[in-house]
């Protein structure tokens, strides 16, 4: 099992950059494949982008392709997401996940974080 927590949300300009961490417990980070969703209030959560577990596969929506980027630092368990060129509609809850494989479904990751609030004004 891991646990997750996530850092680095905040209210930021349209335009401007945040990076989101999500830290993991334990000492079997490098075996899972993790993935970034984002839930906007009122709207079902929504896959953001997923790598894989020796972070040579990356996956993105198409939403975020171009300004997001995903990354993890295996050493220290740590799983990034890099967002720049924010844009309101990029206001949300963003959640970290652990799962077997880097996908774009909510439903292949079985461990969660709490997530953190991104806040993008116009």
């Amino acid at each position: 099992q891991v646990q997750l927590v996530e850092s680095g949300g905040g209210l930021v300009q349209a335009g401007g950059s945040l990076r989101l961490s999500c830290a993991a417990s334990g000492r079997t980070f490098s075996s899972y494949a993790m993935g970034w969703f984002r839930q906007a209030p009122g709207k079902e959560r929504e896959s953001v982008a997923a790598i894989s577990r020796s972070g040579g596969i990356t996956l993105y929506a198409d939403s975020v392709k171009g300004r997001f980027t995903i990354s993890r630092d295996n050493a220290n368990n740590t799983v990034y997401l890099q967002m720049n060129s924010l844009k309101p509609e990029d206001t949300a809850d963003y959640y970290c996940a652990a799962g077997s494989q880097p996908t774009m479904s909510r439903y292949t990751y079985p461990y969660w974080g709490q997530g953190t609030q991104v806040t993008v004004s116009s």
